[in-house]
């Protein structure tokens, strides 16, 4: 991470006027020497991802509002649903957790369990709270370590009885954002709990709908030869097929875009950290992994990234021991075994975050957010509304 100031600016979280595109406010911003394409019509006539499939090349303009949309479905009231949110302020800091926020996990757990949808079949999505049973939702790899955030919430649950899983488990994702200065989004109620763990067996459905860090990369190489694992340009021989499994198997298939992708995995993956006895992967992905921001974007541009796997023990030698991901996975750092930068955070990306840089498509966005941070906020704000409402029926 290139040296800046500490401390970032947080919006406040008074209503969704506090992110108005023409808000003036104090905000990071920086001038790329990449030239932006000038529309995002424009950027998907640049080459990119080689099996990536056609989507409809329309510009996506930003919403007037993110004013939520009538349901009848909602079975709690105003009056507890507020209740509810202040509960969940109050466990919201917690130090023995991690960075000392539930924010970050509780930001993953909406993400996971909303993240399955198919929009072809109907199945999947944030209601029903699947993850509750032991099916192959709860059973997935990219699920471990989400029960501690399912635990966190269950004194709120039997607190407030009315309210279901799967609203919960939302609700405390848009409260947690709130909290750490990311955008306000309206919360509409009503998504019903499934009763028992037969939706998957009977809709047929299996895991694997999540993203997969290295899925379609070359396979595991030892340390010693870590660098066959890399092609002329720096980039994960078989880039192309993750990203193609990123785009096309988990996005495309909810029904996201080019920009939506970027802006959900820039605002999301800027939060929280990696574990190696869940995921299998380690570190956080920014310097200030309780804070709303465009970091992720920013970092990933400016700084110098390094493969490394779980035999790189230099990294212990620069007091980065927890930038080792476990035995067979493989990370990138902002680290570097000739050079030593004590001032330089520890920090990791997922070679599933690193294809953002790597596919054109999919950078001309994250330029354009490394370098708006507002832009970000509103987009993440309005992409992760969808998200966490596919398959509702709101």
């Amino acid at each position: 991470m290139t040296k800046r100031a500490a401390t970032f600016l947080l919006l406040s979280a008074l209503g969704c006027e506090a992110f108005q595109p023409q808000l003036q406010r104090a905000t990071r911003t920086r001038t790329l020497p990449t030239k932006l394409c000038s529309s995002y019509l424009d950027s998907l006539n640049s080459p990119g991802c080689p099996h990536a499939t056609a989507v409809a090349a329309a510009a996506v303009p930003a919403p007037a509002s993110y004013a939520a949309k009538p349901t009848t479905k909602s079975s709690i009231d105003t009056a507890t649903l507020a209740a509810v949110r202040e509960e969940l302020k109050l466990l919201m800091d917690n130090p023995s957790w991690d960075d000392g926020s539930l924010a970050p996990i509780l930001i993953r757990l909406a993400w996971h369990s909303s993240g399955t949808y198919d929009a072809a079949s109907g199945t999947g999505g944030s209601n029903g709270a699947g993850m509750r049973f032991n099916t192959d939702e709860a059973a997935d790899p990219e699920n471990a370590g989400l029960n501690v955030a399912r635990s966190f919430l269950e004194p709120v649950k039997k607190k407030f009885p009315g309210i279901s899983y799967s609203d919960l488990w939302i609700l405390a994702s848009y409260v947690g954002l709130e909290q750490t200065g990311g955008p306000v989004i309206p919360f509409t109620a009503g998504r019903i709990d499934h009763p028992d763990d037969s939706y998957w067996t009977t809709k047929q459905m299996t895991y694997g709908r999540l993203p997969a860090a290295e899925k379609y990369l070359c396979p595991y190489t030892p340390t010693d030869q870590l660098s066959s694992s890399l092609d002329a340009s720096g980039k994960m021989v078989g880039w192309e097929g993750l990203c193609t499994h990123v785009r096309n198997e988990v996005f495309y298939r909810m029904g996201f875009n080019d920009r939506e992708i970027v802006a959900l995995l820039c605002g999301g993956h800027v939060y929280g950290r990696c574990h190696p006895t869940f995921s299998g992967y380690a570190g956080p992905w920014v310097e200030h992994p309780t804070e709303f921001s465009n970091e992720y974007a920013m970092d990933m541009i400016e700084d110098e990234w390094t493969l490394v796997s779980h035999g790189d023990t230099w990294l212990d030698e620069q007091g980065a021991a927890e930038l080792r991901p476990a035995p067979g996975n493989r990370q990138f750092v902002n680290k570097n075994p000739d050079k030593i930068d004590e001032d330089e955070p520890n920090q990791m990306m997922l070679p599933t975050d690193m294809i953002l840089a790597w596919d054109p498509n999919f950078r001309v966005h994250l330029e354009a957010y490394a370098a708006d941070e507002a832009l970000l906020k509103w987009d993440f704000g309005i992409a992760f509304k969808k998200l966490t409402e596919l398959g509702c029926g709101f």
